[in-house]
């Protein structure tokens, strides 16, 4: 770390009344000596702060580490009288010429906040001076800024030269805090990209705690908070899983399509055995015109067999067994006869829309039909 005496030069002039920035520019350059103070006092234990007025051009506080001491003067300064610019850097210049430490570099942080009555050509000179004795000064320019950009500007370059970059000019529109504003700046910034400052600036600690200090607390910090990434990340996997099951996966309950082929299925096997409950053909456009035509005659017959069905009264319970069980076998004779009748099945395609009885597409499913018949016939005589 840099060994460094730091001369805070104060503008306590009567512009500081002014309320462009909140609540007075006096009490915002308040807040923004408070964060140097501390970061020139941070970046190195042995590093040292004075405080001097630029309107009465008075060493307030010599050469300290104490930042309590700086901070106590600090607000003890109200603002009277105009800004001396140039006397205050001269004073500035001599305090630091007495500093303990010789090896310590030397720098003047001046705040600007009222219009400089030095012209351009004095500030020039001054700044060469203070090159020579290897004085850096960093500028914080507000308030006034479209009157004293172009003189600190050309005081700044005079003081780094051709490649020095030591000296700094910052310039703060009204309008945000002051103190936020200097943060980024090189005033704050080090050669490593780091603020002294924990938790503030670009190169702060991660969740504002130094490692260095409490690293117990530093590895908590981090312990936790890569459990609660990873916590979101199988929140999201899940969500992701979820959404997509749900717009795939549709209940078979629900499924008409799967009912209609099931009622066709069932339609087309009039002996009642079991059958498949997934047809062979689910699509009935796919069949054959004779296909068709059958699928109708035998969806029409189950109609009318239900009908029939229904319409028979419920045979009375009586104790003879035998008796119940051949009633129920002439029922089931009864029935398959008038499913056989080719003058019924003839009534009911005259009957069906759209179906010529007298083309050959029907003639040849009854023929079919009727020949089906014969055989069950034949098969019934041979079992007795």
């Amino acid at each position: 770390m840099v060994l460094e005496s730091t001369i805070v030069c104060v503008d306590n002039s009567d512009y500081m009344r002014n309320g462009d920035f909140i609540p007075t520019r006096l009490q915002a350059q308040q807040d923004a000596v408070n964060l140097i103070c501390h970061s020139k006092t941070r970046s190195n234990p042995e590093n040292n702060v004075g405080l001097l007025t630029l309107a009465s051009c008075e060493v307030l506080l010599t050469l300290t580490a104490d930042v309590g001491r700086v901070l106590t003067k600090l607000h003890q300064v109200q603002p009277k009288g105009s800004m001396r610019f140039l006397n205050g850097i001269r004073i500035a210049h001599l305090a630091l010429k007495h500093r303990q430490g010789k090896n310590h570099k030397m720098r003047i942080v001046v705040f600007v906040g009222s219009p400089i009555e030095e012209d351009e050509k004095e500030l020039v000179k001054a700044a060469k001076r203070l090159k020579k004795e290897k004085v850096n000064v960093d500028i914080v320019n507000f308030g006034e800024e479209n009157a004293n950009t172009e003189k600190l500007t050309a005081l700044v370059n005079a003081l780094n030269g051709k490649e020095g970059t030591s000296s700094h000019l910052v310039t703060v529109p009204p309008g945000p805090v002051l103190s936020d504003a200097l943060l980024s700046s090189p005033i704050f910034v080090g050669e490593d990209g780091a603020t002294a400052v924990p938790g503030m600036g670009s190169g702060g600690y991660e969740f504002g705690v130094d490692p260095n200090e409490d690293p117990e607390l530093a590895l908590a910090l981090r312990v936790s908070m890569e459990e609660q990434r990873a916590r979101q990340e199988e929140d999201a996997r899940k969500a992701a899983v979820d959404s997509a099951a749900e717009g795939t996966v549709t209940p078979a309950a629900t499924n008409e399509e799967a009912l209609l082929e099931q009622a066709i299925a069932m339609s087309m096997n009039p002996d009642g055995s079991s059958v498949d409950p997934t047809p062979v053909a689910s699509d009935p456009t796919m069949l054959t015109e004779e296909e068709q035509i059958a699928l109708a005659m035998q969806m029409s017959l189950q109609n009318s067999a239900s009908s029939t069905a229904q319409n028979t009264p419920a045979p009375m319970d009586t104790d003879d067994v035998g008796l119940a069980g051949a009633e129920n076998q002439e029922e089931e004779e009864d029935y398959s006869e008038v499913m056989n009748d080719p003058e019924f099945l003839q009534s009911v395609i005259e009957n069906l829309p759209g179906v010529d009885p007298q083309s050959e597409a029907v003639r040849s499913a009854m023929g079919s039909l009727t020949k089906k018949d014969d055989s069950k016939k034949d098969n019934k005589e041979k079992d007795k």
